[in-house]
């Protein structure tokens, strides 16, 4: 697979499924042996993994868009550098809705075989979202 095919696969899970909703973009993207490494030591497996956490994500965040600020392929590995904006509807771990809107900026690492996302990594300013909804108070300026 060329560069741009995995920028093209990228670009349609965060639009598609993560912006939209459509969980069997999952199906078709995700290998079944799928795992997801997320932010605290973070688990999931296979594609219906990665629905749980996004329908965690929308759940919460029904407004929520990504939008991706930067991509890079480097042999069987995509970058993709993102902003997350949404405001706070819903359930999210325990946190009832505040109605508070955040922004946070975050990395995923892709890696892809046979056509298929196999293996990712993601890292995203968790501290900055609990700020932004009141959780945790924010540093004095």
């Amino acid at each position: 697979m060329s560069s741009e095919t995995y920028k093209a696969m990228e670009r349609r899970v965060v639009d598609a499924l993560i912006n939209h909703g459509n969980m069997a973009v999952a199906d078709e993207v995700f290998a079944p042996e799928y795992v997801y490494h997320g932010p605290g030591g973070q688990e999931l497996r296979g594609p219906e993994g990665f629905k749980q956490l996004i329908t965690l994500f929308r759940t919460a965040f029904p407004d929520i868009r990504l939008t991706i600020r930067d991509m890079v392929v480097e042999g069987d590995k995509l970058v993709s550098r993102f902003t997350a904006q949404g405001t706070h509807k819903g359930d999210l771990m325990g946190i009832p809705p505040t109605g508070k809107r955040i922004s946070v900026t975050g990395i995923i690492i892709h890696r892809i075989a046979g056509g298929k996302v196999v293996e990712s990594w993601e890292n995203f300013d968790q501290l900055l979202m609990m700020q932004q909804l009141g959780v945790i108070p924010a540093p004095e300026q």
